[in-house]
């Protein structure tokens, strides 16, 4: 296992293009219109099973998917316009192709909206058709499944990637994600130690940084998030205001409610209505007692990029500030968006507001079969809190914690377990360890820890 030395050494290098991107899958409005479909093109072989109509129709709809208008008027709009425009002169080569599907990923990181994979996936879908082996491509389709939550073809995609080349970038970085997110931390350090000695850079670091930090060290996170942002390239702002957000995390966990809402109003300078920034300057704001202007900031959010997390924040702002009416509906769209799309956090705002545990129950568990994560371990030890099955909760609960991760509600989650188990003293501890970490950290949980101690009413 590499050493907290190795992955955290700082020499500065420029970025790559690629870039971790932990993000709740969500489908953008035009995406939704055109579902993506498998691999086919007018140069792939038909196949003996489908009819010709179907694969003709198959065909036509990726190709429409992958060379539709972007919405917008960005840099990365008028690049893929270009681009769109280049190829209907001219499909034959592949260059312009795997350009192509490299904007619609950059879309989609500007945007906070993993709906635009959908497209790069159906550019890669098409050049796949006609060149099975080609590497640019299948790392498009490697991207792709990782962001749709298909953990283990990613990984196993990105594998078969380095079989052929083991220094691709692209691949390991790809395989350091699904590894995470499958629960397989020591195999994840290690890959990403092998991206960070062959070329330590934005990606490289960035990585470090969240690694560090899900190990207890934020001395460590912090220092590789300062190394991704000296290593940014100016001409691509969106990394770099993906690691500004990243570090203002660890910030907002540890209770420096200012210091985060620096970091958030930097990556905002860096890129304008930033979604991700935006939701952590509406938290900021609630926890500074400003209700109103946290859901002004989440409703923004929300309309730029659909996600189950910002509804729920949405919703907490509203109540907060008293409008009951409005925090129903921004509730409503957490169940909708969740149920659509992301099962992990559904399950988690039903336990927290200790709602239908069964269903998040339920959730949770489904999410296990493709995600065993940090994260998603804990949701599932709350859920069980739920069902009062104490002794399951506590065993994922320790193994959420297993890596030394000092987040305030894994901490809370540990504490209220233990006080259930009759470890009062032990359960106690951890709770005032999560306040004082951050005593905003989350709006139900905080007021949840303070009457297990007393203190709330």
């Amino acid at each position: 296992m590499p050493s907290s030395e190795r992955i955290s050494r700082t020499p500065s290098r420029r970025a790559l293009a690629a870039l971790l991107v932990l993000v709740i899958p969500a489908c953008n409005k035009a995406a939704q219109e055109t579902p993506p479909a498998p691999i086919a093109s007018s140069a792939a072989a038909p196949s003996a099973s489908v009819a010709p109509s179907v694969q003709d129709d198959a065909a036509r709809t990726t190709r429409a998917l992958a060379l539709q208008k972007p919405s917008g008027s960005s840099t990365v709009d008028k690049e893929i316009e270009i681009l769109v425009r280049r190829i209907e002169k001219t499909p034959e080569p592949i260059d312009p192709w795997i350009l192509l599907g490299r904007a619609w990923v950059r879309k989609a990181r500007y945007e906070a909206d993993p709906g635009y994979y959908l497209n790069a996936g159906a550019v890669a879908d098409l050049v796949l058709g006609r060149e099975p082996k080609n590497r640019p491509a299948r790392n498009l389709r490697a991207a792709v499944l990782l962001e749709s939550h298909a953990f283990v073809e990613a990984k196993d995609l990105a594998e078969q990637i380095l079989a052929d080349d083991p220094d691709d970038l692209l691949a390991l970085g790809t395989k350091a994600d699904a590894e995470l997110e499958l629960g397989a931390f020591d195999a994840a350090l290690s890959t990403a130690q092998r991206l960070m000695d062959l070329k330590p850079s934005l990606p490289a670091y960035g990585r470090a940084g969240l690694l560090r930090w899900l190990q207890g060290d934020p001395a460590a996170a912090k220092k590789n998030y300062r190394a991704a942002m000296d290593a940014s390239d100016p001409r691509d702002p969106e990394p770099f205001a993906w690691v500004l957000v990243e570090a203002a995390k660890v910030f907002w966990h540890e209770g420096d409610v200012d210091g985060a809402d620096k970091g958030f109003d930097r990556a905002l300078s860096a890129v304008a209505e930033y979604p991700p920034a935006l939701v952590g300057k509406a938290r900021v704001a609630l926890a500074k007692g400003d209700a109103k202007r946290a859901a002004e900031l989440a409703a923004r959010a929300l309309a730029k990029s659909p996600l189950c997390e910002t509804a729920w924040l949405l919703g907490d702002a509203r109540k907060a500030a008293g409008d009951e009416k409005g925090a129903a509906e921004a509730y409503k769209r957490v169940a909708e968006i969740g149920r659509a799309t992301d099962k992990r956090t559904l399950a988690a705002f039903l336990a927290a507001k200790d709602k239908d545990p069964d269903e998040a129950l339920v959730l949770i568990r489904e999410e296990m079969k493709a995600r065993k994560g940090i994260h998603t371990t804990d949701v599932l030890a709350w859920a069980l809190y739920r069902k009062g099955d104490f002794a399951a909760a506590r065993k994922e609960s320790d193994a959420a914690r297993a890596h030394g991760t000092r987040e305030p509600v894994l901490l809370f989650h540990a504490g209220a377990i233990r006080i259930a188990q009759g470890e009062k003293k032990e359960g106690e501890k951890l709770v005032r360890e999560a306040l004082a970490m951050n005593p905003h950290f989350e709006p139900n949980a905080a007021a949840e820890a303070k009457k297990l101690l007393g203190e709330g009413g």
